[in-house]
């Protein structure tokens, strides 16, 4: 049965992994998702549904890890925090590269460098923009809740083994620590390994039986093949935002007025709107649920219809390029942020879209 608790958003991710049937999770620890691992690693899942837990001696050793896990077919994961993705990217884009699915996890903190343990959203470039080296893209999901921390594990697996592509969790020190209620899905049975072939095929190194090797890498040395490899990935993408784009209007339908917010941004841009509609502004939400793919033709659509666009995020502005491109230049894009961990408030977005937006007009 489905289970009502009170926990913290990376407590209630760690616990969505264990109930998503995952075969196995490498990490190391980092503020401010070092719950994940510890969470883990107390509830020992090896002993619930055999789990591998393991607590690897570096960010690179983890994402190495996942690689070798997810080569054989199981549903693997790592988790960390800004500087420490950073140090797994030649891993993701091997992992990517080899057509390998996998989880990943970041509650970003502030940065750049080591910056600070604070809530922050300036990991929107690395997550959307590849983040490491090569032609590839990872597909982002970014959760605004600490339900939606649980629900998108499940969903996160699932987006991985349909392209066989590395699946990125975006959330942030905001959602990772806040504590809400949340439902948690029933205990799903690992795939044993004949399952696994059914599902999704025989690439996996399952063993070898009556059947040519299954090679996994990333490496062609013909430029040839090279190039029909990077092909073959961005038909996948093409694929994925035909068929698993996800988003949410909130207030859009007479909306004068747009805000776009993703993660922590968006709860609170949600209080902003209801804050300008009782000062008698029509301003709506359009909240990207994932990041890549990212909702380019709804805001294309929306911007014939407002007379400003307000991108809020917790950083000094990154998503707004990905805005500003598909508006094309409909209509006016200002940003509002705040960094180093400073959490915006509803009233400073209605200030920041009564003085940049609508006291400046638009195009």
């Amino acid at each position: 049965m489905s289970e009502l608790r009170l926990m913290k958003g990376n407590e209630a991710l760690a616990e969505a992994t264990i109930r998503a049937g995952a075969d196995a999770y490498f990490g190391y620890p980092i503020t401010p998702q070092s719950e994940i691992i510890e969470y883990l690693m107390t509830e020992r899942p090896e002993h619930r549904t055999g789990m591998v837990v393991l607590q690897a001696e570096s960010e690179v050793a983890a994402i190495n890890m996942v690689y070798g896990a997810a080569s054989t077919g199981k549903r693997a994961m790592t988790s960390s925090s800004s500087p420490g993705i950073s140090l797994k990217l030649e891993g993701v884009s091997y992992l990517a590269g080899a057509e390998l699915p996998a989880v990943i996890v970041n509650v970003s903190r502030g940065g750049p460098g080591l910056g600070t343990i604070q809530p922050s959203q300036a990991d929107y470039f690395q997550s959307v923009k590849g983040g490491g080296h090569g032609d590839y893209q990872l597909y982002v999901l970014a959760p605004a809740s600490v339900q939606e921390m649980a629900d998108f594990v499940s969903d996160a697996f699932d987006i991985a083994f349909k392209y066989r592509a590395p699946v990125l969790i975006l959330s942030d020190g905001l959602i990772g620590q806040m504590m809400e209620k949340v439902v948690l899905k029933d205990q799903k049975e690992r795939m044993p390994d004949e399952e696994i072939i059914e599902k999704y095929g025989d690439w996996a190194t399952t063993g070898k039986k009556d059947r040519e090797r299954n090679i996994i890498t990333s490496l062609d040395l013909q430029p040839e093949k090279m190039e029909a490899r990077v092909h073959r990935l961005q038909k996948k993408y093409e694929q994925m935002e035909k068929e698993d784009l996800r988003y949410e209007k909130i207030q859009c339908d007479d909306a004068e007025y747009l805000f776009v917010a993703y993660g922590s941004s968006a709860r609170i841009a949600q209080k902003a709107v209801q804050l300008g509609r009782e000062k008698g502004i029509k301003v709506g939400l359009l909240r990207p649920i994932t990041l890549f793919p990212f909702p380019k033709q709804q805001l294309f659509e929306l911007a014939d219809q407002v007379k400003g666009i307000l991108s809020v995020e917790l950083s000094a502005g990154q998503m707004v390029e990905d805005v500003r491109l598909a508006v094309n230049d409909k209509v006016k894009v200002e940003h509002f942020g705040r960094t180093g961990g400073i959490i915006h408030t509803p009233e400073e977005i209605i200030e920041a879209l009564e003085l940049k937006i609508i006291k400046n007009g638009s195009n």
